[in-house]
């Protein structure tokens, strides 16, 4: 088994504090959860824990940025973005501050914490405000590269972090750029778009797709906004089907993101795999996956029920 994508995250933010001392991390209380401890530990004097207060966390971060630093603030997703929302709209992305979200546990991947814990809207909420740029790594080393390209950007990011271990697929080397997908498989027929800990079930629904004649391409779609049009509309027009595959609600997330790209265009057919309008329950993550129809089983069948 790889890596937690907290994990990475927790290191990758640490890494950076060696060489950036503007970079701060705040937490809520969670610290051990969402791995800040180890920023913690190299830095006790730039880590802040505003206690379970998550308006006062992003209220903080927002401080934080007008002195000119780079705060990290960091919690569960379902908090950072659901609890703090109109602190993070009015105080963060309406002035446009340097903060960075980093919030982890998002998704039904939380598992047993149960659907109170588990963001399907978070996407939604957070492409949603003008200036924020919303990034969702697939593995490890896709993290250390969003962290760092986060804290190079200028201006809010939302930083969406699973918590499960994952086996690495980008490589060391792929190019990371905010807006700019990374195309892990080409194909002509049809085309896999998928972010974060859906991309592994598309690169195994591609190669089953493959072996029975269809030829898909996956495309690791990092970041939700600013979407990458240009990659979305070259494989609508070469593909006969577009399928989306994210760890979210099917409604304002990935999916909704590329059809308003296409909406109006002629090319592929377009479906969609994610949270069907539903609130997620307790239950171990591939247990969930499996209800949710976020499997690789149910990407080939949006495929082929369109191709």
């Amino acid at each position: 088994m790889g890596k937690a994508i907290r994990l990475a995250y927790g290191e990758a933010v640490t890494k950076l504090g060696h060489k950036n001392d503007k970079v701060l991390v705040l937490d809520a209380d969670l610290s051990g959860a969402t791995q800040t401890k180890l920023f913690k530990k190299e830095f006790p004097d730039r880590f802040y824990n505003v206690g379970i207060a998550e308006e006062n966390l992003m209220g903080i971060a927002a401080g934080l940025a007008y002195q000119g630093y780079i705060p990290f603030a960091s919690t569960f997703a379902v908090f950072g973005t659901g609890r703090a929302f109109e602190i993070v709209r009015n105080q963060i992305a309406y002035v446009n501050l340097n903060v960075k979200l980093a919030l982890t546990h998002s998704g039904i991947s939380v598992g047993e914490d149960g659907g109170s814990h588990q963001s399907i809207e978070d996407i939604a909420l957070m492409r949603a405000l003008p200036n924020m740029t919303v990034l969702v790594p697939c593995d490890a080393i896709e993290t250390e590269k969003a962290v760092n390209a986060a804290a190079s950007h200028i201006g809010p990011v939302y930083l969406r972090l699973a918590r499960p271990a994952v086996e690495d697929i980008t490589k060391i080397d792929d190019k990371f750029e905010i807006g700019k997908a990374l195309t892990l498989v080409d194909g002509n027929d049809a085309c896999i778009i998928a972010c974060g800990l859906m991309v592994s079930h598309a690169l195994e629904a591609a190669k089953e797709l493959k072996a029975s004649g269809i030829d898909t391409a996956v495309v690791n779609m990092h970041t939700i906004k600013p979407l990458d049009k240009e990659t979305v509309l070259k494989f609508n027009s070469k593909c006969k089907v577009i399928v989306s595959a994210e760890e979210h609600s099917i409604i304002g997330g990935l999916g909704s993101a590329i059809a308003e790209v296409i909406a109006g265009t002629r090319g592929s057919k377009f479906a969609m795999v994610g949270v069907e309008d539903k609130f997620g329950h307790s239950g171990s993550p591939d247990k969930l996956f499996e209800e949710y129809g976020l499997t690789k089983e149910n990407i080939i069948k949006k495929v082929k029920d369109n191709i």
